[in-house]
């Protein structure tokens, strides 16, 4: 029997360290092998530690990874070593919920009679109290789930599945805000409900939520001969994927969500999953962060002699639509740099203006809207020189003319005219950009509006309670660079490559496939092979005397 003196070494020890105790005290049912001591795999030793160092996470997972074990035993050791300790778990349904305070009791009940540090004054299928002060309780979702309590821990389990969760937020938010903290973790459920909103925004740095993501093959029982799948670049595939493919008879949708972790497959995204998953990959942290509110995102510093320009959508700066404006290489399309807030209408035209000015003079394009025509307007008072015009009422593909400042004229406007027969072909010129991989795009932000723009009664928009300002700007730019600033330079690629394939041969076969030999029955059959052992002439002379010079074929 262990002596006094190591037991309370043992008992601080697991104390100080939820890993350790985990793994050397709870146990849990695995459906084959029953009761067994729980051994965490990597990737649920990250999840402890997010937990140990992050108020908020947020996980998006696979399904039968465990993570509701690792999530049970992280509460129980909360309860366990921590007084006046109030856990929370909602779910969608009770009995959901139930699992986890299962799980929690079964933790608590196993350890050995030395390490319980507190008894169990309340046992029941919704909640545990301690003696020590700590409890956890679970709830189904409901209109006022939550709201009186004040919380340590608030776990909201398959959250993409909670009905009326983003009523419910707002009630649940200030229940943590003492210090409490929250873990959301759920499979996807499509795009637009609050837990993709929060994953997503944490995926961009726009919330204080960890992220997490956990894909099938993470599981290291699931990895014997994982290999990227052949048919769909970017995804991996193993004997036990398919073999659960097969088992469970799942549709694709069904595996898009319960294991591949993809938001977009129940939805009518305007770019496809594979398109979305592209620019995702593409996206880099930006090397600088600039501005007051630190919303203007730089990639690259301009360089010398390179081309740029500017695409803005303008907002009034207090309302739901935030401004957004990217800067784009010309040749390349990559993104360089990027704004996205809520700014005053004079001030973002300044902005505009100095990221012009930086940015060797780069071709301003503000979409000139009510709002739009406002800020072209302090463009226009800081007399910047390189501003983009449309044709006065012509939608027609490159009839947009800018010039060295100076005032509209009647056939011109100042600014980029975008009516809503144009709209939905300037967005797609954004998808053939992304489909063909011509752009270049570096921002995460950018990303959470491709992932909830649709097509919605045939037009593209955002779904309702998000914003497409930066999937606007982006179109722009597509669409003005493919129709106005690279058309002629287009062309003239086009007309250099023809040329440079063109072949001049001096044996030509006239001959007929199949026609008669019988020069009486088929008299082109005469004509057989011609061959000219002589170079072809540079100039040919034509009846009439008319001389054609042939040797700008070379």
């Amino acid at each position: 029997m262990a002596s006094a003196e190591s037991m309370k070494a043992e008992i601080i020890r697991c104390g100080k360290d939820p890993h350790y105790f985990i793994n050397t005290y709870v146990r849990i049912q695995h459906p084959v092998r029953g009761l067994i001591p729980f051994r965490t795999f990597d990737y649920q030793d990250e999840m402890i530690k997010d937990y140990l160092n992050n108020r908020f996470n947020v996980i998006l997972k696979a399904r039968q990874l465990g993570i509701s074990e690792v999530t049970a035993s992280y509460a129980a050791w909360l309860m366990l070593f921590h007084r006046n300790k109030n856990i929370l778990v909602m779910a969608t349904k009770a009995e959901t919920a139930k699992n986890i305070i299962k799980k929690v009791k079964m933790a608590l009940k196993k350890l050995p009679e030395w390490l319980q540090l507190a008894n169990i004054t309340t046992d029941n299928r919704l909640s545990v109290e301690l003696d020590n002060g700590s409890q956890i309780k679970a709830i189904a979702s409901s209109d006022d789930a939550g709201r009186s309590e004040a919380l340590s821990l608030l776990i909201i389990d398959e959250a993409a599945f909670v009905k009326n969760l983003e009523e419910l937020w707002t009630g649940l938010l200030p229940t943590v805000t003492a210090g409490g903290n929250i873990i959301m973790l759920s499979t996807p459920n499509g795009v637009g409900n609050l837990f993709h909103k929060v994953y997503t925004d944490a995926e961009a740095g726009q919330n204080e939520f960890k992220q997490n993501k956990l894909m099938w093959w993470v599981h290291p029982e699931r990895i014997e001969g994982l290999e990227d799948d052949p048919d769909r670049p970017g995804f991996k595939t193993s004997p036990w994927y398919r073999a659960e493919i097969k088992k469970t008879n799942m549709s694709a949708r069904e595996v898009a969500q319960e294991l591949e972790c993809n938001f977009n497959a129940s939805g009518e995204t305007f770019l496809s999953p594979e398109e979305i998953d592209y620019v995702a990959e593409g996206c880099i942290a930006p090397a600088a962060k600039e501005h007051w509110d630190k919303n203007l995102w730089i990639w690259w510093q301009p360089q010398k002699n390179k081309r740029y320009f500017i695409t803005a959508d303008v907002a009034r700066g207090d309302g739901k639509d935030n401004s957004a404006c990217s800067v784009w290489d010309t040749d390349s399309m990559e993104q360089c740099a990027e704004y996205y807030g809520k700014i005053p209408v004079e001030e973002y035209a300044r902005l505009l203006c100095d990221l012009g000015h930086r940015y060797n003079t780069a071709l301003l394009v503000v979409e000139n809207n009510n709002i739009g025509m406002a800020c072209l307007e302090h463009i226009r008072l800081a007399a910047y020189e390189n501003v983009y015009y449309s044709s006065r009422g012509n939608e027609t593909a490159g009839e947009a003319v800018h010039s060295a400042w100076g005032p509209a004229t009647g056939d011109r406007v100042i600014g980029f005219t975008q009516s809503q027969k144009l709209r939905p072909l300037v967005f797609s010129k954004l998808e053939e950009f992304i489909r063909n991989r011509i752009i270049k795009v570096r921002s995460k932000r950018f990303v959470v509006e491709a992932r909830t723009f649709i097509w919605e009664n045939g037009k593209p928009q955002a779904m309702k309670g998000w914003n497409d300002d930066l999937m606007s700007a982006a179109s722009q730019g597509c669409w003005i660079r493919d129709t106005f600033i690279m058309p002629g330079e287009a062309a003239a690629n086009i007309d250099k490559l023809l040329l440079d394939n063109m072949r001049v041969f001096g044996h030509v076969n006239t001959e007929i496939k199949g026609a008669s030999k019988d020069p009486v029955l088929s008299p082109t059959a005469q004509m057989g092979v011609f061959t000219s052992n002589n170079p072809m002439p540079n100039k040919i002379r034509l009846p009439g005397n008319r001389v054609v010079d042939f040797s700008w074929l070379r």
